[in-house]
């Protein structure tokens, strides 16, 4: 509550302190608590955790962990944490999969093929097309996608409002081709159009589910050829990729994905080598 979390974060950190108490009891130093622990103990845990978890897992529930810890220490609960200071595993960098423009206009083709070819009813085909175009013509999470109401679109600027991590609400542009979709998917299938009422439905006109989203990007990928592994979070990275790729500002790049930390964003500069090769082929002497 105090922090803002996400529902997701909140289940992260819950699994993280299952596992620590887990571990505290099949150690046998659940008993003695957690003021009890010295670096040690910690240090065991994190060597122990590696067998189970990946690092980049582990260092978010040491920070879960952490955290948890310092809220009970501010109440007078804790002597000290005993997470500051733990020594975690390097965490590999891993540069973002994603979609080239090519395969990106495969992929939003599918609604349109699908329907020609009577695989899909005229209602699906819009909706799935507005999905997809709004995931990449936006940048938008999968969450905030649907959790996106009509009253958070100005049509008439091309924006939406969208509130993402910790709820830090930000403008997002659209684009023409993803206003359009939106546009006649209202015209033609919209159950209601009321501020509050969600944008992506069931055809029942119930909000679409994550999980929806995740199977229906699943569904165009398989008729696109494309691996299917992709999530629907790739097309976030193909968004903040092909902006680089075309010449946008980082700093303009982070305030469209709505990063806290511009060092975030900077990993998509490591993928754009396309563009960084442009760039030195115009500026350079010897080029």
């Amino acid at each position: 509550m105090e922090r803002r979390c996400s529902a997701y974060t909140v289940r992260n950190y819950r699994q993280a302190f299952e596992d620590f108490q887990r571990w505290l009891a099949s150690s046998g130093l659940w008993s003695k608590g957690l003021d009890a622990l010295g670096p040690r103990d910690v240090r065991d845990f994190v060597i122990e955790a590696q067998r189970r978890f990946d690092r980049r897992t582990l260092h978010n529930h040491v920070s879960g962990l952490r955290s948890f810890c310092k809220f009970w220490r501010q109440r007078g609960r804790l002597a000290r944490n005993p997470f500051l200071g733990v020594p975690l595993p390097k965490l590999e960098k891993r540069l973002p999969r994603f979609l080239t423009e090519e395969q990106m206009k495969l992929l939003l083709a599918g609604p349109e093929r699908l329907a020609e070819g009577d695989g899909s009813d005229a209602f699906t085909a819009a909706r799935d097309r507005l999905a997809l175009e709004l995931l990449y013509g936006g940048g938008l999470r999968v969450s905030e996608l649907v959790s996106l109401n009509h009253g958070a679109v100005d049509l008439g600027n091309g924006v939406a409002r969208v509130r993402g991590k910790g709820g830090k609400e930000r403008l997002c542009p659209l684009g023409r081709t993803a206003l359009a979709a939106l546009v006649a998917f209202v015209g033609g299938f919209a159950r209601g159009n009321g501020p509050e009422d969600p944008i992506l439905t069931t055809a029942a006109g119930r909000r679409l589910s994550v999980r929806a989203v995740q199977l229906l990007l699943k569904r165009y990928l398989a008729l696109a050829g494309l691996p299917l592994d992709f999530t629907p979070h790739k097309l976030r990275h193909a968004y903040a990729t092909h902006l680089l790729n075309a010449g946008a500002d980082l700093r303009l790049v982070q305030e469209l994905l709505g990063h806290a930390q511009l060092a975030t964003t900077q990993i998509y500069t490591h993928v754009s080598v396309a563009r960084l090769k442009d760039v030195y082929d115009q500026a350079h002497p010897r080029a």
